[in-house]
């Protein structure tokens, strides 16, 4: 899953980095570095760029940039046993 597919609202473990090393480099500057934490703020009004929360900034990125962030797969809760 990439950081484009996320929902405003939603949350996603950073996992990598699928970009040209100069832009890579740059937002992890910003903060994208993997196994941060990144939300899905807010979107222009056309839906792009869209405006993401990484490491207490938000971040503007167009969707073809987020699309090369890639998320850790989401795992679901494990029920607890029974007693």
């Amino acid at each position: 899953m990439s950081l484009a597919e996320l929902g405003e609202g939603e949350q996603g473990i950073l996992d990598r980095l699928e970009l040209p090393e100069a832009t890579a480099r740059r937002l992890m500057e910003l903060g994208f570095l993997p196994g941060h934490a990144v939300v899905a703020a807010r979107s222009a009004p056309g839906g792009d760029p869209r405006v993401f929360r990484v490491d207490g900034a938000e971040v503007a990125l167009r969707r073809e940039t987020a699309a090369g962030l890639r998320l850790r797969p989401r795992v679901p809760p494990t029920p607890e046993p029974a007693a």
